[in-house]
């Protein structure tokens, strides 16, 4: 056991035990995030969010923004074309930015960020480049309106 708990540094071990005093019986993710950043004491939250999702962002915002600053950003920011970002002349429309969405809500100074439906790949670059505590709100899921597990439960009998 000890050489299990070696694995995790304090700051880890202290993140784990926020995140068990944020429990609350019968509570939906979005109050225990709301508890787990107060019992933090973060003062400003950031939300990355895909732009399909804007309205559902702009809920979570509204939600949040009794106990914190929220500051918010959509996938889109910066406009860039898929076509020049990614070198590929055959895609068109404007490109995700998830590194822009980082930098951010970084520049604006939030203490945690959630993520709302950004994509696969996407929500990975936004992790390994938001430097603070990060948790998924909303997963995206085209087929099941952002819930996989009716994905998942649908593969069961495969």
């Amino acid at each position: 056991m000890e050489d299990l708990k070696a694995l995790y540094a304090d700051s880890d071990l202290a993140l784990m035990k926020l995140a068990e005093a944020s429990l609350e019986k019968g509570a939906d993710r979005l109050i225990e995030v709301r508890n787990f950043a107060l019992n933090s004491g973060f003062k400003k939250i950031g939300i990355a969010y895909c732009a399909a999702v804007a309205k559902e962002a702009e809920v979570v915002d509204h939600f949040l923004s009794k106990d914190f600053e929220v500051v918010r950003i959509d996938c889109k920011t910066g406009k860039f074309p898929k076509s020049e970002m990614l070198d590929d002349g055959s895609l068109v429309g404007i490109s995700c930015n998830p590194m822009g969405q980082a930098a951010y809500l970084a520049e604006c100074g939030a203490q945690m960020n959630i993520v709302m439906g950004l994509c696969v790949g996407h929500d990975m670059v936004f992790g390994m480049n938001s430097h603070v505590p990060t948790t998924t709100l909303l997963v995206k899921d085209r087929a099941h309106k952002h819930n996989p597990l009716e994905g998942i439960n649908s593969k069961k009998a495969l």
